[in-house]
């Protein structure tokens, strides 16, 4: 496989491919086709991959900063991955593995990470507005000062997660397990929490929904 092919933009189907600890960074790589390729360690910084075909593919510590990723990530493995500052708008990261990536002032607003794992990854100040996030597991997760106003959160888990200063206005968090986690100062108005757990959560300073 040429990596030249690939830098030029003339080799855009290659599903399955071999590009570990490649570097990739700063590219148009825009419906590109690497669905299930191995991406581990790749260097993909700064490069533009929307409407592109990662599902199944294997990005574990990849570094991701500042990457256009609106494309479908159905099933990836991006753990430990940096995603820092990254574009995530619309995306389709259901059911990928997230563990231990860093999402920090990532866009997430209107992406779709139903049934996602999450756990400990570093959310802070992301922005997750209307994001379809059912089932998904943010157990110890930190989400300071994140926006997830509008959020489906169906199911969600937050356990021992820090939500301080978290935007939850009119999100459905029905089912929810908020089990010890720190809403410090959250704002949760108009959100429904219809059989959420709260057991030993952190609710100080918290502008709780008028009805739960």
């Amino acid at each position: 496989m040429s990596i030249e092919a690939i830098k030029s933009g003339k080799l855009r189907q290659i599903p399955g491919a071999d590009l570990e600890d490649e570097e990739l960074s700063q590219l148009d790589l825009s419906r590109i086709n690497l669905a299930g390729a191995k991406l581990v360690g790749v260097n993909l910084s700064q490069s533009k991959l929307e409407g592109a075909r990662l599902e199944g593919a294997n990005l574990m510590g990849a570094n991701l900063v500042q990457t256009d990723l609106r494309a479908n990530l159905l099933g990836a493995n991006l753990m430990q991955a940096n995603l820092t500052d990254a574009d995530l708008r619309g995306s389709n990261l259901r059911g990928a593995n997230l563990m231990g990536a860093n999402l920090s002032q990532v866009s997430l607003a209107g992406a779709f990470l139903s049934g996602a794992n999450l756990m400990s990854v570093n959310l802070q100040d992301v922005d997750l507005r209307g994001a379809d996030l059912r089932g998904t597991n943010f157990s110890q997760a930190n989400l300071k000062g994140a926006d997830l106003s509008g959020a489906d959160l169906q199911g969600a888990l937050f356990s021992e997660a820090n939500l301080e200063e978290v935007d939850l206005r009119g999100a459905n968090l029905a089912g929810a397990n908020l089990m010890g986690a720190n809403l410090l100062c959250a704002e949760l108005e108009g959100a429904n929490l219809n059989g959420a757990t709260l057991e030993k959560a952190c609710l100080l300073g918290t502008l709780m929904a008028e009805t739960v």
